[in-house]
């Protein structure tokens, strides 16, 4: 009775091992028993069978349901080709210092192994470097691991290694790719490798993709070595009068700033706008009157500014701050600066918006620069219009007698100094003994009527003193009188 519900359960839940278990009867009759894991099984298998019908009814509903897709593109003479579009394949990720390495000192038959691997061509380079960085929620200073993402194009175009950059473009790497936010040729630039430059343009880089920071190729030329990459991304029509995204500063923003003479005269000759303002208002020349700041380099910032001058840029031209760029050079202590300035029309009496002239710029910086001459400026800026400064100011003179000396014959009488000069220190006083012997004499005594003319006639001339004095028919020496020459006492 039991073989018999078996056979029935055979037959009805798999016919084709009823077929065989009706073959093997005739081979031996009730010799083909099923247990019950057996039947299990079965009704297991048959479970799968309608499952998989149900899954392929459902298929054929959804395809039948489906818009037609619209018929392909006919080929008119049978020569074109109908473009294939192929999933772009996962981009690699490397971490390994070693392969870093490779490609940043240009080891050629490592990297020949390397890209053996073909998506190690554009893969992403993740450098890991440890720094510290503040937990407010600690309250402590802790190492933190900073990823720094990169290509393998980048780490050889920034060291300069030609062969390497050539092998990656020739394999196909994104010239224009920016991991990181700089692409290859920022980093070309920067390092002054023009000949990576070439080539990467050559290859179809654009010379004025911003990076990340906001700065294009030309940005990134700020260095004496980096004159024939200038040359270069000019020539392959780089935007000379590109701006930083933040601050708007242009090429020759930079370049006058760095006081780079061949930079600024090649950019000039690409029209390179001289009178254009940053965020803050301020022009390259502005920018190179304030980079002056070394006495060594005041050669090459004095021909920076004289080709903006002759380019049109103008000497009086303010900042938001009202900020002049006689007001840096002033800052810098720059007498050469600062008189083509004043000579070119820059005013020596504007204020900017903290109420300072270059006269109060000039005096701040006496004491920290009194090798540079800055008597020499003082009597640039009085002869150009400035106003005499107050008598309290004078003690910023005491370590340049001859600025003190200036600033005394601008003035009918001559104030009380004593209190001042006993500041000054021995070694100066030694040094300079006939002048402040003659300060002391010269206290609380008129001065002569030649002086009271002098002072007159400057005030009646003001900022027109010095163009109208040397107009004067009148004998050299009387001019240089007018004009307060510096003789190393009080007269």
């Amino acid at each position: 009775m039991v073989i018999d519900d078996l056979l029935q359960a055979l037959r009805q839940f798999s016919p084709v091992l009823w077929q065989a278990n009706v073959s093997l009867s005739g081979m031996s009759q009730n010799t083909f028993a099923f247990t019950s894991a057996t039947l299990r099984s079965l009704r297991l298998e048959q479970d799968l069978q309608d499952w998989q019908e149900t899954r392929r009814a459902l298929e054929h509903r959804r395809v039948m349901s489906r818009r037609p897709l619209p018929a392909a593109p006919r080929l008119r003479h049978g020569t074109e080709r109908i473009q294939t579009v192929r999933a772009p394949a996962p981009q690699i990720h490397c971490r390994d210092p070693a392969v870093h390495n490779t490609f940043m000192y240009g080891d050629m038959r490592s990297v020949y192994a390397i890209l053996k691997e073909p998506g190690m061509v554009n893969a992403l380079m993740e450098i890991v470097h440890e720094e510290m960085a503040w937990t407010p929620e600690m309250g402590m200073w802790t190492l933190c691991s900073k990823v720094k993402q990169t290509s393998a194009l980048r780490l050889a175009a920034s060291t300069g290694h030609y062969g390497c950059v050539e092998e990656l473009l020739f394999r196909e790497a994104e010239v224009d790719a920016d991991p990181g936010g700089r692409t290859a040729l920022h980093d070309a630039c920067s390092g002054g490798h023009h000949a990576c430059v070439k080539l990467l343009l050559e290859h179809g880089a654009d010379p004025n993709l911003l990076s990340a920071d906001g700065n294009a190729p030309l940005h990134l030329c700020n260095t004496a070595e980096t004159y024939a990459c200038t040359e270069l991304l000019v020539s392959m029509g780089a935007d000379v009068n590109v701006a930083q995204r933040d601050t708007c500063l242009t090429p020759l923003h930079l370049a006058c700033r760095r006081g780079l003479e061949e930079h600024v005269e090649l950019l000039l000759a690409h029209r390179a706008d001289v009178t254009a303002q940053n965020r803050e208002g301020e022009t390259p020349l502005n920018a190179a009157c304030a980079g002056a700041e070394r006495p060594a380099e005041a050669v090459r910032y004095l021909g920076v500014v004289q080709r903006l001058i002759q380019a049109g840029a103008h000497a009086h031209t303010a900042g938001r701050k009202q900020h002049t760029a006689l007001h840096n050079a002033c800052s810098n202590c720059s007498y050469q600066i600062a008189d083509m300035l004043l000579q070119h029309g820059a005013q020596a009496d504007a204020t900017n918006c903290a109420g300072y002239t270059p006269m109060d710029c000039l005096l701040q910086v006496v004491e920290d620069y009194p090798d540079q001459h800055p008597e020499l400026i003082a009597r640039s800026l009085l002869n150009h219009g400035a106003k005499p400064p107050f008598t309290r100011l004078l003690k910023l003179c005491l370590l340049s007698p001859a600025t003190l000396e200036v600033m005394l014959n601008c003035y009918p009488l001559v104030p009380d100094c004593e209190d001042l000069l006993q500041k000054v220190p021995n070694e100066l006083l030694k040094e300079h003994k006939r002048f402040f012997d003659s300060v002391r004499q010269m206290h609380g005594q008129p001065r002569t009527l030649q002086h009271l003319c002098r002072c007159s006639l400057r005030i009646s001339l003001g900022a027109q003193c010095q163009s109208t004095i040397n107009k004067l028919n009148i004998p050299c020496s009387l001019k240089e009188y007018l004009l307060l020459p510096i003789k190393g006492e009080l007269q």
